[in-house]
Formats: structure tokens, C-alpha cells, sequence
């Protein structure tokens, strides 16, 4: 089986769980014996070709007088100018032509109706402007290769899912790791969400990554029930804290962590009140906030109005190895989430041997048993479970114990052979 998945981000370039969720997920089911084709917008070379065959978006060159551009984009409108003029041809080759006309030099004005998009791959004031053109250069790679199966993640990549199959022929399966009421609680951006509605709408089957968010989709967005399945995500075995050497500190010293985007979703503002409260009762105890967004600022202050300044630490965004140092370094990890799809930072700090505390309102608290969970508004709550882990051996020594294997036995092989079931069942 072959599967042409469309994703917006791929290890080590990441900003968040998605990248590293895509990656486990392509591991897995080469080892289900599924080849997959993945699509991201913008390559560096660095990433691991071995698990998946790596197209880069902005290589693909496309013939915009394609016609089938206008038939999979009837949305868009087309004006014909009758003009010398070539879109997109800056004014250095549009005087080149003119002399090539003038001398009666014979000319390919199809070459300049070939272009390629160039991807940011980010996440910035143009990104609607780049769900769209992936979505054209998708409708060139669906023509170009073989394959049974399209395999879309987040909303981001879902036009490009739905112009595949329109071209292709082939069903879709798209992947929900998060819907805009959990980026934007109640203030939804209607363009984002109707992106995921037409996409949800065009899936011949989709996969959620927790029944938190199946039942988002199912009631938020009216999507039919029978469609939409619940796949776990899993934790990548390799390097974690239990490898990394923790570096020499007072006894007494004791770490709590936050690590995630520091956004409305991810709760930050109830981790620090829950810091506020335990640094009541306990002065050796230090918070850390890894991670960016667009609250970072907001948090900041809050921190320095509350007067926690000398023990909070803001590190900006980690990955890779400074990740398992920030576990290595840490006695509790908390997960505060407003409104979490999954959540795969708890489970890499369990797999390093830190007790985690996550909010009630997460998918992943559907499967860790051992885990200590509060509603994320109950910072009382969650501040005694922080005290509790720093200050009660035999607890902590339990959760981090029996919570390490809890994560180790989330697997992406197993969720790879649940998402090669759903695939089966479209294919014909």
C-alpha cells in the first residue's frame, strides 16, 4: 500500500507536537509494510529519509495554464488580459521578451507560465496565501505519482488533501490533531474553521487523536459519526532524560516545567498562579517556562506583577537534545491545557521518569493511569499535586515509576496498524 500524506512540518524543523507526531506515525507504518509519500512545504535536507520518501513542496513545478487548475479551483477567478504581460514576471524579463519581440527572435512564452511556489513553511502573515498554492502543487504531485490512499494533517494541509483527490480520484483520510475551539475557545476564525469543516466534509474517513476531539468533530463541525475514528498518538522511543547526565544542584533545589507554545490552548496563565501558590509554602522550588507564542509577553508580566520573577525562567523554545535536558533537569512536569487534542509532552516526560501533572480536560488523560490530573481552572488543585510529587517521596517515586511505563507502552506501531485499518477499509 502507498499513501501520499500531505503535512506541514517534519522533524527536526518543528514547532510543536504535529511534526513529531507525523514522524512516528511514517515510522510506524513502514513497518506496516505502508510506503508513504510526504509532502511538506518547505524541506531542508536534514530530515530522515529512510521512514518516509520526502517530496519538498517548493521543488514541484507547475504549468499555471493548466486547465484542470481552473476546474479543481472553480472558487478563484480567472480574468484573461490580453496583454504582453506573463503573472508573476518581473520587469527584467518582461523587457527581455519585448526585445526578443522587436528582433524577431523566436521565444518559449509557455516557459514563463511555468512557475514554483516558494514555501516559508512557517507560520506567518501569508499563510493562507500558502495553503492555497500547496494545494495547486498538490494537484501536480497527485498527477505525477502512484498511489492508493491520501493521508491530510491539520487543517493546513486539508485543501491540498481535497485537491489531490479531486485530481487523483483517490480517498481521502484526514487527520484532526486539533480544531480551532481548541487554538481559540469560543472566538473562532471562521476561515480556519470553515477549512476544517470542507475538510472533514470531503473525508472518506477521519481520524481523530483522541474521543475528547472525535467529539468536538462529531458536534462542533455536524460531521457523521460513522466516519470518524479515535487513534491515540504515541511517544518515540530513543533519547530521553534517563540518558542524558542531570547536572550537579543543591539538594534542595526542585524544578517544576512547563514546556509547550505559550498560547491560550496550552493554559500557561493557570501554571503560573499554581507557581504563585506552591512558592507560598515551599521557597526552593523554581518554575520554567520553555516554549514561545503569542501570550509569551503577556506571561511575562504577569510573572513580574505577581513578584515571582527571581524563580521563574523562561528559556524560549527547546528541541531535540535541549528537550531531554530540560526533563533530565526537572522533578515535576505539568500539562495545564485549556483544551488539549492529545498531548504528547506528558508522555515524553513519563518516558524520562518525571511525574506529570496534566489537566482533565486533554485526550491523553483518556489512557494515563498514572498521571495526576486537575481541571486546568482548578490551580488550587493543581498546586497541591505539584506540592504533593516535590514533597512526598513515595508518590512521586510511584507515579514516575509506573507513568515511565505507561508512555512505553504507547507505540507508534500500534497506532500505525489501527491507521492502516482505516485506510483499508476506503481503499478499493
Amino acid at each position: 500500500m502507498r499513501v501520499l500524506m500531505f503535512g506541514w512540518e517534519f522533524p527536526p524543523h518543528i514547532t510543536g507536537g504535529l511534526g513529531t507526531a507525523c514522524y512516528g506515525m511514517c515510522k510506524g507504518l513502514l513497518a506496516q509494510g505502508v510506503e508513504v509519500i510526504f509532502v511538506a512545504p518547505k524541506l531542508h535536507g536534514d530530515e530522515d529519509a529512510s521512514v518516509a520518501t520526502m517530496v519538498n513542496a517548493s521543488d514541484v513545478e507547475i504549468d499555471l495554464r493548466n486547465t484542470v487548475y481552473k476546474e479543481l479551483f472553480k472558487n478563484l477567478t480567472y480574468i484573461q488580459v490580453e496583454s504582453g504581460l506573463i503573472p508573476y514576471m518581473g520587469l527584467g524579463q518582461y523587457f527581455e521578451i519585448e526585445k526578443l519581440k522587436q528582433s524577431r527572435t523566436v521565444f518559449d512564452v509557455a516557459a514563463y507560465s511555468r512557475r514554483k511556489y516558494e514555501f516559508s513553511g512557517a507560520y506567518r502573515a501569508n499563510l493562507m496565501e500558502e495553503v492555497e498554492h500547496y494545494a495547486m502543487v498538490a494537484v501536480e504531485i497527485a498527477m505525477r505519482n502512484q498511489f492508493d490512499v491520501i493521508h491530510a494533517h491539520d487543517w493546513l494541509t486539508y485543501r491540498a488533501g481535497i485537491a489531490a483527490k479531486k485530481a487523483s480520484g483517490k480517498p481521502l483520510v484526514i487527520h484532526v490533531h486539533a480544531t480551532e475551539f481548541d487554538r481559540s475557545g469560543e472566538n473562532v476564525n471562521t476561515v480556519v474553521y470553515g477549512i476544517e469543516r470542507e475538510g472533514m466534509l470531503a473525508a472518506d474517513r477521519i481520524i481523530t487523536v483522541s474521543n475528547y476531539t472525535r467529539d468536538i468533530v462529531i458536534k462542533r463541525y455536524g460531521i457523521d459519526a460513522s466516519k470518524v475514528f479515535t487513534v491515540y498518538n504515541a511517544v518515540e522511543p530513543g533519547s530521553s532524560a534517563k540518558t542524558v547526565q542531570k547536572p550537579k544542584m543543591d539538594s534542595k533545589r526542585k524544578i517544576v516545567t512547563f514546556l509547550g507554545r505559550v498560547t491560550y490552548q496550552k493554559g500557561p496563565e493557570y501554571f503560573v498562579e499554581a507557581a504563585r501558590l506552591v512558592m507560598e509554602k515551599d521557597k526552593n522550588v523554581e518554575f520554567v517556562m520553555a516554549g514561545s507564542g503569542d501570550m509569551l509577553h503577556k506571561i511575562v508580566r504577569q510573572v513580574a506583577s505577581l513578584g515571582l520573577g527571581s524563580r521563574f525562567h523562561f528559556t524560549g523554545f527547546l528541541k531535540g537534545m535541549d528537550v531531554d535536558r530540560m526533563y533530565a533537569m526537572s522533578n515535576v512536569y505539568v500539562m495545564p491545557s485549556v483544551s488539549e487534542p492529545f498531548g504528547i509532552s506528558p508522555l515524553e516526560a513519563m518516558r524520562s521518569g518525571v511525574p506529570v501533572v496534566i489537566s482533565k480536560q486533554s485526550g491523553v488523560a483518556e489512557i494515563l493511569n498514572h498521571a495526576l490530573k486537575v481541571d486546568f481552572w482548578d490551580v488550587d488543585a493543581m498546586a497541591d499535586a505539584i506540592y504533593g510529587l516535590l514533597h512526598y517521596p513515595a508518590l512521586s517515586e510511584t507515579f514516575a515509576r509506573m507513568g515511565s511505563a505507561d508512555a512505553n507502552s504507547l507505540k507508534w506501531s500500534s497506532a500505525a496498524e489501527k491507521i492502516k485499518q482505516v485506510y483499508l477499509s476506503v481503499v478499493k
